[in-house]
């Protein structure tokens, strides 16, 4: 299967990968596993997507807000991979935190937005274990942060 004919197929535009803002690296191989810290949601043009699910957004903007956070994943683990893909054997887990309201209750649809992303570019190879938590708040004030484990061939 090629991830990046299914990029294309599914109107997916990858980011560009950027550097961490603090004491971290956004990616760490060991053995044959790769790590990827959580990414925030922004937009296409970088722009945070900030605010609360169920005060600032809706349930249907959050996932838009997850599926983000997954190309964000896909764009580090492109730039650690020296743009090649076709390594990654499958993905593990995602874990979704979604900023949300104390009445809020609907985190797994939001990061359901991460998941079938992940699944529309790497197809049987992209299902993954999960967690979907919600935070009282995330840093810079986003609305949804997703990191990712990657098995590698």
């Amino acid at each position: 299967m090629n991830f990046e004919e299914n990029l294309k197929k599914n109107n997916l535009n990858l980011p560009s990968a950027t550097d961490p803002v603090g004491s971290y690296v956004a990616t760490k191989e060991i053995g044959k596993f790769l790590y990827i810290s959580g990414q925030i949601s922004n937009d296409a043009n970088g722009n945070l997507i900030k605010g609360k699910l169920g005060k600032d957004f809706n349930t249907d903007q959050g996932y838009q807000a997850a599926i983000r956070c997954a190309l964000n994943i896909v764009s580090q683990a492109k730039k650690h991979l020296n743009g090649d893909l076709s390594k990654i054997k499958s993905c593990i887990k995602l874990t979704g935190f979604v900023n949300s309201t104390d009445n809020f209750n609907e985190q797994p649809k939001v990061i359901n937005g991460a998941s079938d992303t992940i699944v529309k570019i790497f197809g049987e190879k992209g299902m993954h274990t999960r967690a979907a938590v919600s935070a009282n708040s995330l840093p810079l004030g986003v609305a949804v942060e997703v990191d990712a484990i990657f098995e590698l061939n």
